[in-house]
């Protein structure tokens, strides 16, 4: 099981292949991120790399946090995260080590996690996808409104995730096997087929997939 990494999504742009045709491209800037401890069995019951990303002002960092850093004697980090990881690859790696975006290669599936666009107050239509009222039958009122969300002696109660309108967005996604395009090494960058969650400059952890590792070419 190897390391995900820690970046941030830039935008969507479009890349063409050597027959013309357009792929529409997610670009990510990922790393460099710095090994900043490593979790062991026999210290704390399992084992992780945590990883640091970007830099922060220190009068943004408040002193417990700040005397963590120098406990281990590592630069300020404004983002930290653990990835599970088996004994063979924890060994791999040393605090204090940088890792970058070429620990992808192109054409490999990645697993993409990032917080989604807040939409605010949605109806089910926006929020749900749902097709609307037939303009028939006498229709006169309420054609985006959601319809029967219970009955009544039996049972008595709407079910809990029941479809209707609410909070739409700001939560955590993933969007699985997502292939890497291209691998830009020297600009810490990571071309993405297609779309994933997150707003521009949005944070995101790009890791290996769980469910295949088939390549896939554009």
């Amino acid at each position: 099981m190897e390391t995900g990494l820690i970046g941030r999504k830039l935008g969507m742009t479009r890349i063409y292949t050597e027959d013309g045709d357009a792929v529409p491209v997610t670009v990510v800037e990922l790393g460099p991120n710095t090994v900043l401890r490593k979790r062991t069995h026999e210290r704390n019951g399992y084992t992780a790399l945590q990883l640091g990303y970007g830099e922060i002002r220190e009068k943004l960092v408040n002193r417990p946090e700040k005397g963590a850093f120098e406990k281990i004697k590592q630069p300020l980090k404004r983002t930290l995260r653990e990835f599970r990881v088996d004994q063979a690859s924890l060994d791999k790696y040393e605090e204090g080590q940088e890792l970058t975006c070429d620990l992808f290669s192109e054409g490999q599936r990645v697993d993409v996690t990032a917080t989604s666009k807040g939409r605010g107050f949605a109806g089910v239509i926006k929020r749900h996808n749902m097709a609307g009222f037939p303009a028939t039958h006498g229709t006169h009122e309420y054609k985006r409104h959601g319809g029967s969300i219970g009955c009544r002696a039996k049972p008595g109660r709407i079910f809990p995730g029941k479809h209707m309108a609410g909070h739409m967005g700001n939560v955590r996604v993933t969007t699985q096997n997502v292939t890497v395009v291209k691998v830009m090494a020297e600009e810490n960058m990571v071309l993405l087929l297609g779309s994933v969650p997150g707003p521009n400059r949005g944070m995101v952890i790009v890791r290996p997939a769980v469910k295949t590792k088939t390549p896939r070419s554009v």
